[in-house]
């Protein structure tokens, strides 16, 4: 009698295992399927992200823009320079863009322009997923620092040649040290790697 409750144990804790087995393989594939839906559509909303920043990074007409296809930007640690972009009169490189994603206090994406004299034209955040009423603010636009900027508009029309530094040249938000921090990180890997960029096709 024993033996015969030992192998209905063992027997109904295969079918259990062979269910939640089942069960994983369903969620996977169903996961997968609606990857291959939102994907696309994703891809879709970050492009037109970009193609809207680039026109305010660089809006005068007569300009076109293109994705850097002739150089890779090195990955530091955990900050990877997605793409790079530059903006063109004719065949002159007149500014560039980079797009560069790494940890805040959680994760976040942005948008870097700047002309080839380093000067900033503008930062934008594709993703932030910071803590609501803290790290957010970074990328709220009702959210003003004490200088009556918006954290991320502070940093346009400002040089980017010597890197930024909270406390130095732009503002960290009081009780988001850390993502301050990190953010300005992302934007020197960022210029960092658009001014060598520069520098390999010549531009001054």
């Amino acid at each position: 009698m024993a033996e015969s409750a030992k192998k209905e144990n063992a027997w109904s804790m295969l079918k259990l295992g062979l269910v939640l087995c089942a069960y994983a393989v369903i969620a996977c594939a169903m996961l997968a399927v609606v990857n291959n839906f939102t994907a696309p559509k994703i891809a879709d909303n970050q492009a037109k992200k970009v193609s809207a920043a680039m026109q305010e990074f660089f809006p005068e007409s007569g300009l076109t823009f293109e994705t850097v296809k002739d150089f890779t930007p090195p990955v530091v640690g955990a900050i990877t320079v997605d793409e790079m972009y530059v903006a063109k009169r004719g065949d002159k490189i007149i500014g560039g863009a980079a797009q560069v994603t790494g940890p805040t206090y959680d994760q976040g994406t942005i948008l870097i322009g700047m002309k080839t004299d380093g000067t900033v034209t503008g930062l934008k955040f594709l993703k932030l997923t910071d803590s609501p009423g803290f790290g957010l603010k970074a990328n709220d636009a009702t959210f003003k620092l004490p200088n009556g900027k918006t954290f991320y508009g502070q940093f346009e029309g400002k040089n980017a040649a010597s890197g930024f530094t909270a406390g130095e040249n732009f503002d960290a938000i009081s009780g988001a040290t850390i993502t301050s921090v990190a953010v300005s990180s992302l934007i020197n890997e960022g210029t960092k790697n658009i001014f060598a960029y520069f520098d390999k096709k010549g531009v001054n």
